[in-house]
C-alpha cells in the first residue's frame, strides 16, 4: 500500500541529472549492508512524487522484477522514474545482471508509458549511471 507522507519541502524537488540524483539518493543507502532497490517516481516536469523500496536483497543479489518496480510507480502516476540500487562492496560497477535488467525495465516502462531516466549503481562515495553512459 502506498501512503502519501509530507515531503517536508516548501517545493517540489527535481532531478535534472544523474548528480543531482545521486546527492538526493546517497543518504537513503548509506551504511547498508545489503543490496536494496529502489524506483523513485517522478511527475511530469520531473520532480519526485515518492520514492519506493522495491526490493532489500544480500550482499551479492537483489532480486528484482518489473512488476514489483512499476507497480509503486502507477500507483503515484509517475511519468518518468529513476532506478537505483548499491553494491554494499563499494564498487558501483554494473553486473551483467545489472545491464541485463536495466534494459528489461527500460522496455517494461515504454511498453506502460513510464520513462526510465536513469538507473544509478551506488557504490562507496561514486556511482555509476546508466544514463551517462548512453545505455538507456
Amino acid at each position: 500500500m502506498l501512503v502519501k507522507e509530507s515531503l517536508g519541502h516548501p517545493s517540489p524537488v527535481k532531478i535534472m541529472d544523474s548528480q543531482n540524483a545521486y546527492r538526493l539518493l546517497a543518504p537513503l543507502f548509506d551504511g547498508l549492508d545489503r543490496e536494496h532497490f529502489m524506483v523513485v517516481g517522478l511527475d511530469a516536469k520531473h520532480a519526485i512524487i515518492g520514492v519506493n523500496t522495491v526490493s532489500i536483497g544480500s550482499v551479492t543479489l537483489s532480486i528484482v522484477h518489473p512488476r514489483e518496480v512499476f507497480k509503486p510507480a502507477i500507483l503515484m502516476n509517475a511519468s518518468a522514474v529513476i532506478l537505483a540500487h548499491n553494491h554494499p562492496s563499494g564498487d558501483s560497477t554494473p553486473s551483467q545482471e545489472d545491464r541485463a535488467l536495466t534494459r528489461r525495465l527500460k522496455d517494461a516502462g515504454e511498453l506502460l508509458g513510464i520513462t526510465v531516466l536513469d538507473h544509478l549503481v551506488l557504490g562507496e562515495g561514486r556511482y555509476y549511471s546508466f544514463a551517462d553512459h548512453g545505455t538507456l
